[in-house]
């Protein structure tokens, strides 16, 4: 009786372990999408995107890297 219960304790392991790494590789993977603050990528979107759309950090980040260089 033991072994079955050491069995599910560890099934119920790996599927806790599985679902955390698959959280942080979807973490990761959406991280990797946006262009870091101020490069060239992230000022060309930050202009397509509507300004009425933008945050107040927003706003100012492109003021000091993309109008103010």
């Amino acid at each position: 009786m033991s072994l079955f219960k050491s069995r599910a304790f560890s099934k119920q392991n790996v599927s806790k372990i599985s679902a955390i790494a698959l959280v942080l590789a979807f973490t990761a993977g959406l991280s990797a999408c946006a262009p870091e603050v101020g490069s060239d990528a992230w000022c060309k979107q930050m202009k397509d995107k509507p300004s009425g759309d933008w945050t107040a950090n927003e706003a100012a980040d492109y003021a000091k890297h993309c109008v103010f260089k």
